[in-house]
């Protein structure tokens, strides 16, 4: 589905009344295409026929609180705008039914493809068949919806990053000792299936036990109030490592874990290589993190959900590979 919704006369009033209407916040670091001031004349597409100005892409992200999503959505914004893609973010903020009601929105606006980075796995599913019903594309990127096969899905296999981190911690371990396990937040894709990768590995080794494992919602601050009060009971005494969902709350779990004097004690291994968790493992604080490529896996998306917009075939898959970030090999992929 092709239309030309920015011509001059709409532009601006289109995307600052999709933006307010949805009661949906951007992400400073990827403001709406219109800033203010500018003239429409100034966001017109080039006239060269098969422009890919002509199309506008828009990216409904579950939190941009989160800082991987807001990595992941600045860089696909750059990408899409180097395309001359019209770019239109919005921030669902944790609230799988503030995503449902911006796609609703977008589809009224007549946008050429909807990317959805879910929050709330039921939730989205109903804002994707609501919108590919309406005709207008949809495709899901980064975590899935409860059922991925109506839509295309950009992302990594998160199965197997939980393997990854539970295979080196287990090898660290020795196969033995005692675990507690961060969770995502509960229903959410990409934490069920970090979980299922992680219990995976450990039906290999069953020497190791989960002493606790809890929801900490991705959160650094519910990491770090979890992992002080694991600490202060009797079989906190004998946590050895740490397995968290994510890196936010694998370097709560390190802060709660040094303010206990038990740095260096206790190994942390997170998932997503944000900025924080590489610096932290390449000064020797948390152990390990596994990179969530979200650079490509944004480009991959922008490139996928253009094809979809011009009408073109697509996979029902694109995974981006994780890879392990240990001392061994983090100043590869440190700036």
């Amino acid at each position: 589905m092709k239309k030309k919704v920015l011509a001059a006369l709409i532009s601006t009033a289109m995307a600052a009344a999709l933006l307010t209407g949805c009661g949906s916040k951007e992400a400073p670091a990827a403001d709406a295409p219109a800033a203010e001031g500018e003239t429409p004349e100034a966001q017109e597409p080039a006239a060269d026929e098969g422009d890919d100005g002509s199309y506008t892409i828009a990216w409904v992200d579950g939190n941009l609180a989160n800082e991987s999503n807001a990595v992941c959505t600045t860089a696909a914004k750059d990408y899409a705008e180097s395309l001359g893609i019209n770019f239109l973010l919005l921030d669902g903020e944790g609230v799988g039914e503030n995503q449902v009601s911006q796609c609703e929105t977008l589809v009224t606006q007549g946008v050429d493809c909807i990317i959805i980075q879910p929050y709330d796995a039921a939730a989205c599913q109903v804002a994707a068949e609501s919108a590919i019903e309406a005709g207008v594309p949809v495709l899901v990127t980064k975590g899935e919806i409860a059922d991925q096969s109506v839509c295309p899905f950009v992302g990594q296999d998160d199965f197997i990053a939980g393997q990854m981190e539970m295979e080196w911690m287990a090898e660290k371990l020795e196969g033995k000792g005692n675990i507690v396990i961060l969770e995502g937040p509960t229903g959410i894709s990409a934490a069920l299936k970090r979980n299922d990768g992680i219990n995976d590995v450990l039906k290999n080794y069953p020497d190791i036990k989960v002493i606790y494992t809890q929801p900490a919602n991705w959160n650094r601050d519910e990491g770090m109030n979890l992992m002080e009060t694991w600490l202060q009971t009797p079989e906190g005494e004998q946590i050895n490592a740490v397995v968290a969902h994510n890196d936010e709350m694998a370097l709560g779990a390190y802060d709660a874990i040094a303010d206990a004097g038990k740095a260096g004690e206790i190994f942390v291994i997170g998932i997503d290589a944000i900025d924080a968790a590489k610096t932290s493992v390449a000064a020797g604080e948390m152990d390990a993190t596994v990179l969530q490529d979200v650079e490509s896996i944004a480009k991959k998306t922008i490139d996928v959900a253009l094809m979809m917009a011009k009408g073109e075939a697509v996979d029902d898959v694109y995974n981006i590979d994780p890879i392990l970030l240990t001392s061994e090999n983090i100043a590869e992929y440190t700036k």
